[in-house]
């Protein structure tokens, strides 16, 4: 029973996997935060299409 837990113990398979996906899952939180934040990217990006939308209208 003692070795069993031990082996349980010391088994890292499948560890990297489950590091991996909280790699993916932390930058995914990043990527979203900058994206939805009011200064975020996402409000330079609308910034950038809301300027060719008036040029475009203006021409």
């Amino acid at each position: 029973m003692l070795s069993s837990i031990t082996r349980f113990l010391r088994d890292e398979e499948g560890a990297t996997a489950i590091e991996y996906g909280i790699i993916a899952g932390l930058i995914s939180v990043v990527m979203i935060t900058a994206i939805t934040t009011p200064t975020g990217i996402g409000a330079k990006v609308k910034s950038i299409w809301d300027g060719i939308k008036t040029a475009i209208t203006a021409a």
